[in-house]
């Protein structure tokens, strides 16, 4: 099976953050990054159906040339090879112009399955591997739990297809079945990690990477307009009046602009 793996760099959690000068992003020149969390059991799913089934593991990267970074990480947990569209502009670019670079540099490798974690740990969309999966024709499935690869049926002449189990809310799962090929957006805790060795680290010093020019970008369709840390203040406010009418106040206030009740 082949499969890539969309991967992003992200700034450590760690890291102090402090806005940039026209208020539109974080100062990151100075910063220090890792692999995104999401994207790291992405990376492990793929590399366990890889072990289970084999084939080949390639890993995705559309970013500024530090996400090498991470790029080097990923191969020496395991995976093969790497992709990296290399480009400053998508560095802090939206959901839908990284997913058309990402579209543009895997799209002639005719990847079985597509995996990418749910969302980033930055802007937290959770819209490239949707938007991935529109441009590169495939199906799709999000916030996954579980991958159980089907196989095709003796003489039918048919790919086998995917069994996945879904993340709902409060608490409910959902079993679908997808064909090949297919992408999948990967929920965190999935699996348990696994770590580089020292002989994998040694190892990805000699894996390919090979470099993508993304051709002419498209237009931006959002546009982060102002970034500031939470505002902090007392607002507190004395009801007035008798305990019934405090309470009575209390209450439509609670209903009508809180819209807690």
């Amino acid at each position: 099976m082949k499969i890539a793996v969309c991967i992003k760099q992200v700034v450590t959690r760690e890291w102090q953050l402090r806005v940039n000068e026209s208020n539109t992003w974080i100062r990151d020149a100075d910063a220090s990054f890792e692999l995104n969390e999401p994207d790291a059991y992405a990376l492990e799913e793929a590399l366990r159906l890889k072990e289970k089934h084999g084939g080949e593991v390639v890993v995705c990267s559309a970013g500024p040339a530090r996400a090498t970074q991470v790029i080097r990480e990923a191969l020496a947990r395991g995976a093969d090879r790497a992709i990296h569209v290399d480009s400053d502009a998508l560095a802090q670019a939206d959901a839908a112009t990284v997913a058309e670079a990402l579209a543009g540099a895997v799209r002639d490798e005719q990847f079985e399955l597509v995996l990418t974690g749910l969302q980033s740990d930055d802007q937290g969309f959770g819209q490239v591997g949707v938007i991935l999966a529109e441009k590169l024709g495939m199906p799709h499935a999000t916030i996954i739990m579980e991958v159980q690869v089907e196989s095709p049926s003796a003489g039918s002449g048919q790919a086998g297809g995917l069994r996945v189990k879904r993340e709902l809310e409060g608490g409910w799962f959902q079993w679908m079945t997808l064909p090949l090929p297919a992408l999948l957006t990967i929920q965190s805790g999935i699996n348990q990690l696994r770590y580089a060795t020292l002989k994998g680290i040694m190892a990805a010093k000699k894996k390919d990477i090979r470099k993508v020019t993304p051709d002419a970008l498209p237009e931006a369709t959002q546009k982060v307009l102002k970034v500031y840390f939470p505002e902090k203040g007392k607002k507190t406010q004395m009801l007035e009046g008798s305990p019934a009418d405090a309470a009575k106040e209390l209450v439509r206030r609670l209903r009508e602009d809180a819209r807690a009740i």
